[in-house]
């Protein structure tokens, strides 16, 4: 088998990951703005129905982690290390599930999400996804991984003001907020929005693993 022949096979089989991470990195971009609406949203019902199209997208996201797995134990040629795939595909796989977390939370606990930390933790999440579907388009080729460092730097900066707002937030909740029932159920929304930006930089962690190795 000549060489031009054995170079199309690799990257037949090497495509259908590309193509399966770039399509979560994308639901996971529209995720972020459908949270973000979600909780600028003042109407209880069209806050449900965007809860309902979070689902979906959560849903989706878990079919295409599945086929990254599946695809993972099929092939044997790979564009990258099997350990670095099933961590990448792990972690986005984290951010739909807290990014629907949070949206679930919302609903089952009757919250209104008019709250700036709230606010501006779902402007921070959607920032995240950006930044992560920049570094995951930047992977199929390799040929941009200054933007692709760039994206790794601002989701870092983005956990760490992600940290700043769960803090003040939570200081303010206990000031402010006098049910207890309530200060438990901001508390756990609060954390779980701030768990899905630790999740982005899991991801970037990953990618930052891969273009050590293969860029």
């Amino acid at each position: 088998m000549g060489i031009k022949i054995l170079d199309r096979l690799f990257r037949s089989k090497n495509i259908v990951f590309y193509e399966l991470f770039e399509d979560v990195a994308e639901k996971l971009h529209e995720m972020g703005i459908k949270l973000k609406e979600m909780v600028n949203e003042p109407d209880a019902n069209k806050r449900a129905a965007l809860r309902s199209q979070l689902e979906d997208l959560e849903h989706k996201n878990d079919d295409n982690t599945h086929q990254i797995f599946t695809e993972l134990g099929r092939n044997f040629i790979t564009p990258f290390d099997r350990e670095d795939i099933h961590y990448l595909a792990s972690a986005l796989d984290d951010i739909a599930d807290y990014i629907f977390s949070c949206s679930k939370k919302m609903i089952f606990y009757n919250i209104n999400p008019n709250e700036i930390g709230i606010q501006k933790l779902a402007e921070l999440i959607l920032q995240g996804t950006v930044e992560i579907k920049k570094a995951v388009f930047g992977l199929r080729n390799m040929n941009k991984v200054k933007e692709m460092t760039e994206a790794m730097i601002k989701i870092n900066s983005i956990e760490n003001q992600a940290d700043d707002v769960f803090d003040m937030s939570i200081e303010k909740l206990f000031e402010q907020e006098h049910d207890f029932k309530e200060v438990i159920k901001k508390k756990e929304i609060y954390q779980v929005m701030e768990k899905a930006t630790d999740k982005c930089e899991d991801a970037a962690n990953a990618i930052e693993s891969i273009i050590v190795k293969y860029a």
